[in-house]
């Protein structure tokens, strides 16, 4: 019996539906455009490109996991070298990203030591984040960081940490897009959901990677089963983004009843400031307290 969705006839799924950006990149299977990812964010060409990754699959994913708001549904892989990558996707800004992304990577880093072994064991973790607001006051819709000496920028500490952003924000906003020459706006291009269709097709033409990848992505749309989680997950994302926008609503209606409610007490204050220093002005002029009451409530009935 055939699942009942809400899709459309040859409605293109969202890419960067994590439970979706999961199960097309990061199962077993999924090397090729995984790699073809990963080369792309890292800038390898034929010279020095990755040619193999070990897929780190999610074993825990289950229905409980793909509903709830505050799952992560991460990508994990090991390269070649023993380098280990962990992708997330990102719609929806929970504040503290950056640290967000630093914990994560943390985890993934002292995954890679057992007890007793030694430091040198520790392996360099790459964290790539594709997200879907503003972040960070930058124009560019890709940035990297490291860790890097104040003063002297070229002296990195140590090459273990490499934390990515890719922003889509941003990326619609480029006016720059070269998809025959550059790997990773074609990638771009096709993790946007807002892609015409010809452009899609073009670029998944163009590359085996993203031809893979579109090609799974397909596959994907025909199993009722997956097209449930698919939907049960954007429910759930759409479920928080609600929650968000109402407690922010909340709290903006809460500031502005306190702001109030200072600027009366702050009113007070300033009004009993003022009398007071009109009262020690009268005296000084040797009035009597019966004419000082009567000069404060002649100058209040004006």
């Amino acid at each position: 019996m055939k699942a009942l969705t809400s899709l459309q006839p040859n409605q293109r799924l969202n890419p960067l539906n994590d439970y979706l950006f999961l199960k097309v990149m990061g199962e077993k299977g999924s090397e090729i455009q995984l790699l073809g990812f990963l080369n792309a964010i890292l800038g390898r060409t034929e010279s020095n490109k990755l040619v193999s990754v070990e897929i780190n699959e999610n074993k825990t994913l289950s229905a409980e996991s793909i509903g709830a708001k505050a799952s992560v549904l991460d990508v994990r892989a090991i390269l070649e070298d023993g380098t280990r990558v962990n992708i997330e996707v990102q719609l929806r800004n929970l504040n503290n990203f950056d640290k967000r992304s630093l914990f994560y990577w943390s985890k993934e880093y002292t995954k890679g030591i057992k007890s007793g072994q030694d430091y040198a064991y520790l392996p360099t973790v790459i964290n790539i984040n594709i997200i879907d607001f503003e972040f960070l006051e930058t124009e560019n819709f890709h940035t990297v960081f490291h860790l890097k000496e104040d003063k002297e920028r070229n002296l990195i500490l140590t090459e273990i940490l490499e934390i990515h952003f890719i922003n889509m924000v941003k990326w619609r906003k480029c006016g720059k897009i070269d998809i025959a020459k550059e790997p990773l706006h074609r990638w771009l291009t096709w993790f946007d959901k807002n892609s015409p269709p010809e452009l899609v097709e073009e670029v998944a033409k163009m590359d085996k990677a993203i031809m893979a990848a579109n090609e799974r992505q397909i596959y994907f749309t025909n199993d009722d089963e997956e097209i449930r989680a698919y939907e049960m997950r954007e429910m759930a994302l759409m479920d928080e983004r609600a929650s968000i926008s109402y407690a922010t609503n909340e709290g903006r209606k809460e500031g502005l009843t306190e702001g109030r409610i200072e600027g009366h007490k702050e009113g007070l204050n300033e009004g009993l400031e003022k009398g007071r220093e009109e009262v020690i002005e009268l005296l000084s002029q040797g009035l009597t307290v019966g004419e000082i009451k009567q000069r404060l409530s002649q100058a209040a009935n004006k």
